[in-house]
């Protein structure tokens, strides 16, 4: 029943009309939103625009290397689990870029057509920045057609090659290359500069000032009262594993804003997931503490080194001083063994 209502509430968010944002606080020191993106001109838009920062170490690496990419024009590779923010973070770089007067446009790479993507190549791919969101779903003519696009874009033919190129993807690119899915020259053009976006399970700090971020902006946007979460429904959401990443804790502080009812919408998530290691009674020793403490700075400089070399695992390796496969055993620990190369 929970789970029926909270499908009614997502379907009838778009039905809202939506007022004119503001950019407003979390009251998290630790957290800071910064103002509105200007708006420019995206094909399929259907999800926020706001690039949404965070104090956990994961994301502040991940912000240093976007201002890095922003400085440069290569073609860039954001990689990330869906939900997780792929598009945004682009709009980001984007915007922190000396093209942020240019138009940025988004074309979805699952519906696009060979013929559509010629279209495109006479027209937004000449200035600005042009995401091509979720790479991996290309057709095969799309495919052949964007290698001639990058081929060209050194040496300027009919105008092409101005715009900079971002790609995204939710796949496993290696995988999808080596079933002969993907072109090998087109993957080694797009992922030589590589983003990596953590999944908010991985992001644990950051979920409490997220969800009074989005609990704020919906109940201003929808003329509604703020609500007041119970330290009860706190810890569950704290403790929920959010296979949806950022979209589904979006959509969920929209529902308990929408619904005024916090217990309905926390037990339509899927099953409360919980993240496994973590005691439910309050309790915890000395030890176990300082266990964790060294997990999470063990961790923290991986992710950062893993950042400064584009994820590349061998070099990562190589500057932290371990093996290979010592490497691959502590990324598969905090549930990055998927990334890298």
């Amino acid at each position: 029943m929970a789970s029926v209502l909270l499908h009614k509430a997502r379907h009838n968010f778009a039905t809202i009309p939506r007022k004119k944002q503001h950019s407003m606080s979390t009251m998290d020191h630790n957290f800071s939103v910064p103002s509105t993106v200007s708006s420019t001109p995206m094909e399929n838009s259907g999800v926020e625009s706001q690039f949404l920062p965070g104090g956990c170490p994961a994301m502040r690496s991940v912000e240093q290397v976007m201002r890095e990419l922003a400085a440069g024009d290569a073609p860039v590779l954001i990689r990330a689990e869906a939900g997780a923010g792929k598009r945004t973070a682009a709009q980001r770089i984007h915007e922190m870029s000396i093209r942020r007067s240019q138009p940025f446009v988004a074309l979805d790479c699952t519906t696009l057509t060979a013929e559509a993507l010629e279209n495109s190549v006479t027209s937004t791919f000449c200035r600005g920045t042009v995401l091509l969101e979720e790479v991996a779903n290309l057709t095969a003519a799309c495919q052949e057609k964007l290698m001639q696009v990058l081929e060209s874009g050194k040496s300027q033919q009919n105008g092409l090659g101005t715009a900079r190129l971002v790609f995204t993807t939710g796949k496993d690119l290696e995988r999808e290359l080596s079933e002969r899915r993907f072109r090998e020259d087109l993957y080694y053009r797009i992922s030589g500069v590589c983003l990596r976006l953590p999944p908010l399970r991985q992001r644990r700090d950051d979920i409490a000032p997220l969800v009074r971020f989005f609990l704020t902006r919906y109940a201003g946007e929808l003329g509604r009262s703020l609500p007041q979460l119970s330290p009860e429904a706190e810890q569950r959401l704290q403790d929920y594993a959010w296979p949806g990443n950022l979209r589904e804790l979006q959509d969920v502080a929209k529902a308990i804003v929408v619904l005024g009812d916090e217990a309905l919408v926390l037990g339509g998530l899927r099953g409360l997931s919980i993240v496994p290691g973590r005691r439910t009674d309050g309790r915890v020793s000395l030890k176990e503490a300082s266990k964790a403490a060294s997990r999470e700075a063990e961790k923290e400089l991986i992710l950062k080194v893993l950042n400064r070399t584009r994820w590349n695992r061998r070099r990562a390796a190589q500057e932290l001083q371990i093996s290979y496969k010592a490497l691959l055993y502590k990324l598969k620990q905090i549930g990055c063994q998927e990334y890298g190369a």
